[in-house]
């Protein structure tokens, strides 16, 4: 193979960006710009519809290279991130067989989520039995009140192994403020705990120990902006109380690992991960933490550089997954997936498709797995260190996003994370952008396919769904006697999950018959919009080629027992059919619907007529008024 590089568009001559413009313009025929084009972003700024190399010139990020401070591409010069699989443990045996039979089949990271009434030495034993402690990355978690405890006993079985323990890494994981996030209880001796858990863990230098649980406000339904915003706030009162508390800086920010969530959005995910490790290293690098060892990763005032990496491990989105159509979920986490290790994060959870509705099953698991392996084995994304660097998109996106997250850490700041939490306002900020999200996939303006567009018209899944409601009695009286605001613990999916799940257990399946008739096109068109629209509440679609006659349609209506008609034609034509079609049914228990915004409506509605369906149509509103009216 020849080594010289051919330039293969020196015959091209250079186009402008004034001459791509005036294209566009021609193109648009006098229509704006900025409001056909322009795209506004949740986050709070404008997107462009192309970007140029001018767009980036003088960037810091373009000329930052893997590896380098401030990790703006990766704080490693590889990709080579952890898969990740959480186990919940209930027998200390069977989990170890679990976790060994997972490290044969690819899975390089174990998160252990152990029963707090059985934490011991003993115990723990049996579940690392066969593990390696300096190969294999190993995660804890338990109920926050034992976490201490379980430090120690993590801490004592390591220095037990007569290992190199600069060898060994994982995490004890304490985040001082999940009971707020997660039940709205206190915890006012949290800077107390935070101190002691890095002091225990002080022998394991590689083993983080405090945890900022951003994944918590992405699972809420925060935007990416606030899910970092809010991290870094978090990580900066943590990293700043342990200095104050005696706790050296570099090993401060050392024990510090942010757990992330990566949703849908796939750019501006990507985008998320390397904005997080810019802002993260300028923060730490603030306190000028002096380095302890002699290594050349230093600035030269003698600031460690290492400590202002950021420790990255994401898990896919809880608040995308659905419950019907849940091999859909296998799409998303796909995606996700791709955003957070093209993004280079350090390890890399992916929610098993199933766990919206069960206890995820052996089979739901191992593609969880798989999925990650697909992306190091076949796809070759471990390979090749931020392949998004130079984009010229995903780098303005990377500037924007940071700067719009570091605003909103600088408002934090004013008060501090823990009084804002404390106030609510933190919750109030994501719970209300959740709202909006809710409000969007009501009215479709956000897409969740098999849910409110094109959903799977007969399936079936109340008789699948478990309870899984906490049952561990955590925190129960406390909640009553110091009760703060909590995040949204709602998926998106969930109004439409309950609007079908009323269908499914009502004594009756609602059928929707479609009036097909007049132009081919309008009535196929509005047939398909119109079946999709209806089962996303569940109910029975029958279908149609088309009608000779409007009487024909009303006729095969009853005969099939339509508790619903919809008209689907053309505007022109609805001026004549609806009315037709209206007095052919009146006195009869059938719902007339017109699928369309006709020019007649207002006509259509003073003989009578109430429902259309049409685009701007709020599905989930006005389903749930036909539930109203068919299911009592």
């Amino acid at each position: 193979m020849s080594n010289q590089r051919e330039k293969l568009f020196t015959g091209f001559p250079p186009v402008s960006t004034e001459e791509w413009m005036d294209v566009i313009t021609r193109d648009l025929k006098g229509a704006d710009f900025q409001k056909r084009l322009v795209w506004r972003t949740n986050e709070g700024f404008n997107v462009n519809p192309f970007y140029r190399a001018e767009d980036i010139e003088g960037s810091f990020a373009a000329e930052n290279l893997p590896g380098q401070f401030p990790y703006i591409r990766s704080t490693r010069k590889d990709n080579k991130w952890y898969v990740r699989q959480e186990i919940n443990v209930k027998n200390f045996a069977e989990a170890n067989s679990k976790a060994l039979t997972l490290l044969e089949k690819g899975v390089t990271s174990l998160g252990f989520r152990l029963p707090k009434g059985e934490l011991s030495a003993e115990n723990l034993a049996i579940l690392l039995q066969g593990i390696a402690p300096d190969k294999v990355e190993l995660n804890f978690s338990t109920c926050i009140s034992r976490t201490l405890e379980l430090a120690r006993l993590v801490v004592e079985y390591i220095q037990s192994q007569n290992l190199n323990v600069m060898e060994c890494f994982g995490t004890i994981e304490f985040d001082p403020f999940r009971k707020i996030l997660k039940k709205g209880i206190d915890e006012p001796h949290w800077i107390a705990k935070a101190v002691e858990i890095v002091k225990i863990t002080a022998p394991l230098p590689r083993y983080r120990a405090i945890t900022v649980s951003g994944d918590k406000l992405n699972d809420a339904g925060a935007y990416s902006y606030q899910e970092l915003g809010y991290s870094l706030s978090c990580g900066n009162q943590l990293l700043s109380a342990l200095i104050e508390n005696g706790i050296a800086p570099s090993m401060a920010a050392k024990k510090i690992k942010f757990e992330l969530g990566v949703g849908a959005n796939y750019f501006m995910e990507i985008a998320k991960f390397r904005a997080a490790r810019w802002l993260w290293a300028e923060i730490v690098d603030a306190y000028k933490p002096p380095c302890p060892h002699d290594c050349d990763n230093k600035a030269a005032d003698g600031t460690c550089r290492c400590a202002a990496k950021m420790n990255i491990h994401a898990t896919t989105s809880r608040f995308n997954q659905s419950l019907y159509d849940p091999y859909v979920n296998l799409l998303r986490t796909q995606t996700e997936a791709m955003s957070a290790t093209i993004g280079a994060v350090d390890s890399l959870t992916v929610r098993p498709f199933d766990e919206a509705f069960e206890t995820p099953t052996a089979f739901a698991e191992r593609i969880a797995v798989n999925q990650q392996l697909l992306l190091k084995e076949e796809v070759h994304f471990d390979k090749i260190t931020d392949p998004s660097s130079g984009s010229y998109y995903i780098e303005t996106l990377t500037s924007a996003l940071a700067e719009q997250a570091w605003k909103l850490f600088l408002e934090t700041e004013e008060v501090g994370f823990y009084e804002a939490l404390k106030a609510g306002r933190v919750q109030d900020a994501i719970n209300s952008s959740a709202n909006a999200r809710f409000n969007g996939v009501a009215n479709r303006r956000e897409i969740l396919l098999g849910t409110n567009q094109y959903p799977n018209f007969n399936e079936v899944m109340s008789g699948k769904i478990e309870d899984k409601s906490c049952h561990c009695g955590c925190g129960g009286e406390d909640a009553q006697n110091r009760p703060l605001k909590r995040l949204n613990t709602r998926r998106l999916s969930n109004a439409f999950d309950e609007l079908r799940l009323a269908t499914e257990q009502s004594e009756k399946r609602p059928k929707v018959f479609m009036l097909t008739i007049g132009n081919l096109a309008m009535r196929l068109a509005r047939s398909q919009f119109s079946s999709n629209f209806f089962a996303c509440a569940g109910y029975e679609i029958i279908d149609n080629l088309g009608f000779e006659s409007v009487k024909e349609g009303i006729d095969a209506a009853r005969d099939k027992g339509a508790d619903v008609v919809v008209l689907c034609s053309s505007d022109d034509e609805y001026a004549d059919l609806a009315p037709e079609a209206y007095n052919l049914l009146k006195g009869g228990k059938e719902i007339f619907v017109v699928a369309g915004a006709p020019a007649c409506a207002d006509n259509l509605k003073a003989i009578g007529i109430e429902h259309f369906i049409n685009v701007r149509s709020n599905v989930l509103e006005t389903l749930k008024a036909f539930n109203g009216i068919l299911l009592g």
